[in-house]
């Protein structure tokens, strides 16, 4: 929601609100009444009632006379504020429901002292305080539940503005916007020539979204632009968690760090620097050919890079306090991202993709970063195939989605699940190219030799017992058998 605010920025935020007609949904006008639990509601009024007309932020300004809006200063000094032992801000925190982002400012306008409350809008939920939502009707503060009209309203804003397009920061100067956004990583990428004059880059950054121009002067900065193009996160404000976080651990547990690292950069800026560095990351192993040695990844790289992609591009941004992470183990890595899938996992491979994030999908498809709709979970399991390693693991843990690559292991010391997760994958991988699981194909995707095609066929038949693979046409001879994932044989079942 904000970024750094210097004194002069918000010497003119004041200057500007200062000439509202009047108070507003958005911003209340005080001199020195602070009373904590009062700024709590306040902070959940505002909250919502900036998400319903539209506005990135709410704001409580003291020192403001509420009669003419002229400067008069206040008493109020929010950062020695104590309600018991606990200081304000983190005693309001503690009783929102969600726990959005706001800040107090201090600053000296005309020789008076003024404190600005800031408040991030709503996201996806309204904002309660004390386990009350408040909502403002004009200039009053109001219980929401007795606006039902309002509280529909706010629901609709919710269902309907994509986290990309909606406001991070507004009323940027353009030298302001060129320092916060890489905008020669943007012309570089989309492979255009930098142009040679201000107006013509933001032009261009306007054009793609990634700025829109502010009604009150200067431009709004959106979270599609800084994701993707900020020079470093920790300027975004909320956006900071979201930076990727890199951790390589000793062996096979979290017990010992060897290193970590948080990539500041902005997903479209940052990614293949990113990839370069994880791939340094990933352990490796000695290969000996007919004539030379050679060190191959533990991991096939196309598979981790697609994962870090998918974890950036899917994840849910209103979770708060949590990012991408990338995990590297000695025997596996594991790529952890917010938010629940949106379809079954056991679908990912056939399912038509639902994404979160589209515009931000789109504009890393245009660059060549993620892969079109629906084939990056293919190209995992197709190169983890391709390397005969275990089948990758997706786990829902909390309000995460995690997926896990195992470092190559033998067939012998792969357990049941593993080894029916693997059958399955493979009979989806082969249903969506078009072809069918047979025992030729099992052999090749474990390295099963073909004398010994009757191990192939005991996992075959392990996998059908389990339900997860069935035969195509029952009635063939035994040695002509094929077989589809079970969601494929209910399709067919049901179109015969």
């Amino acid at each position: 929601m904000t970024l750094n605010r210097s004194a002069e920025y918000l010497v003119g935020l004041v200057r500007e609100l200062c000439k509202l007609a009047s108070e507003s949904e958005w911003v209340e006008f005080k001199v020195n009444s602070y009373q904590p639990h009062e700024i709590g509601e306040y902070v959940s009024a505002l909250a919502n009632s900036a998400a319903v007309v539209g506005k990135p932020c709410g704001y409580v300004i003291w020192g403001i006379s509420d009669r003419d809006h002229r400067v008069v200063g206040t008493r109020f000094k929010p950062r020695v504020t104590k309600v018991g032992n606990e200081e304000l801000e983190s005693w309001i925190l503690r009783l929102l429901e969600p726990r959005i982002h706001f800040e107090f400012f201090e600053v000296s306008v005309d020789g008076h002292p003024v404190v600005i409350l800031e408040i991030e809008r709503a996201r996806h939920q309204p904002v309660r305080f004390s386990g009350q939502e408040y909502i403002r009707i004009g200039s009053y503060k109001k219980n929401l539940r007795d606006f039902p009209e309002k509280e529909r309203k706010l629901w609709r804003v919710f269902d309907q503005t994509p986290f990309a397009r909606r406001v991070a920061a507004e009323q940027v100067r353009d030298e302001d916007v060129l320092r916060l956004l890489d905008y020669p990583a943007y012309f570089e990428l989309l492979e255009r020539p930098l142009p040679e004059d201000r107006s013509r880059i933001l032009e261009a950054l306007d054009s793609d979204a990634l700025i829109q121009r502010c009604h009150a002067g200067g431009w709004n900065v959106t979270n599609l632009g800084l994701v993707l193009f900020a020079r470093d996160l920790e300027d975004a404000g909320n956006l900071d968690r979201k930076a990727v976080r890199i951790i390589q651990y000793r062996a096979d547990s979290r017990i010992a760090t060897l290193r970590e690292q948080v990539w500041q950069s902005g997903y479209a800026t940052g990614f293949e620097a990113m990839s370069r560095f994880i791939n340094g990351l990933l352990p490796s192993n000695e290969v000996i050919g007919e004539a030379l040695r050679k060190t191959v990844p533990t991991f096939p790289e196309p598979a981790v890079r697609e994962l870090v992609a998918n974890a950036m591009i899917h994840q849910d941004f209103f979770v708060t306090g949590a990012g991408p992470m990338v995990e590297i183990f000695d025997n596996r890595i594991e790529v952890t991202n917010p938010g629940a899938p949106l379809v079954a996992i056991e679908r990912f491979l056939d399912h038509p993709s639902r994404c979160r994030n589209e515009p931000i999908a789109k504009f890393m498809r245009r660059i060549g970063i993620c892969e079109e709709r629906g084939s990056g979970w293919d190209k995992v399991v197709s190169e983890v195939e391709f390397y005969q390693l275990p089948a990758p693991l997706v786990e829902v843990v909390g309000n995460n989605t995690r997926v896990v690559l195992f470092a190559p292991r033998p067939l012998m010391r792969m357990d049941k699940r593993e080894r029916v997760r693997a059958t399955y994958l493979h009979a989806c991988l082969r249903y969506v190219n078009r072809h069918r699981l047979t025992n030729a194909s099992m052999r090749q995707r474990f390295g099963i030799k073909a004398q010994n095609s009757a191990r192939a066929s005991r996992l075959i038949a392990e996998s059908v017992r389990e339900g997860v693979i069935a035969p195509y046409d029952p009635d063939v001879a035994p040695k002509l058998m094929q077989y589809v994932p079970w969601w494929a044989k209910a399709v067919t079942s049901t179109d015969t």
